[in-house]
């Protein structure tokens, strides 16, 4: 389990990564504007998705980001 702040850190890193910074900044005012139940949010995205398909779905991203460190890697 990370620390709080590991998680900030590297939850900040992801989005910026993802989105570029200001979108990351506009993503963050969002969440701490609204009202929002990450748990009923969850729900509403994975609705009717098998485990098998979910299963899979997180296995490329974990692929994708793997191949994104390897390429990090090499060129540093």
């Amino acid at each position: 389990m990370y620390t709080e702040t590991t998680l900030r850190s590297q939850g900040m890193r992801i989005l910026i990564k993802n989105l570029g910074n200001v979108e990351a900044e506009r993503f963050i005012t969002l969440v701490n504007r609204e009202p929002f139940d990450y748990t009923e949010w969850q729900r509403g995205m994975f609705d009717g998705m098998s485990v098998r398909a979910l299963s899979r779905m997180a296995m490329q991203g974990c692929c994708a980001e793997q191949e994104d460190e390897a390429l990090e890697t090499a060129s540093m």
